[in-house]
């Protein structure tokens, strides 16, 4: 391999910081924090889902209120060019 044209692969400190979860792995992810894992200082990227806190892997499944949000459009919008009845 060329010298000078590869990205610096190193370990990395992952934060998922929806459930406290942390984790190395190696990367070539540029970031200017710092965090320690273990004893080491490693660069540190955080991020918001990981297989710790998704609920495909977790089987846990938040249940997002859509009934809301298609009453708020009905209100808004009524039944101009709908095709189908509002189940009441």
């Amino acid at each position: 391999m060329r010298d000078g044209i590869h990205p610096n692969y190193r370990e990395v400190l992952f934060h998922d910081v929806s459930c406290d979860f942390k984790f190395i792995t190696r990367s070539t992810i540029t970031t200017k924090d710092k965090g320690e894992f273990e004893g080491k200082e490693y660069p540190l990227v955080k991020i918001e889902v990981s297989a710790e806190s998704h609920p495909f892997y977790t089987g846990k499944h938040k249940i997002v209120d859509t009934a809301g949000r298609v009453e708020k459009f009905r209100q808004k919008f009524g039944k101009v060019g709908s095709k189908t009845s509002v189940a009441n």
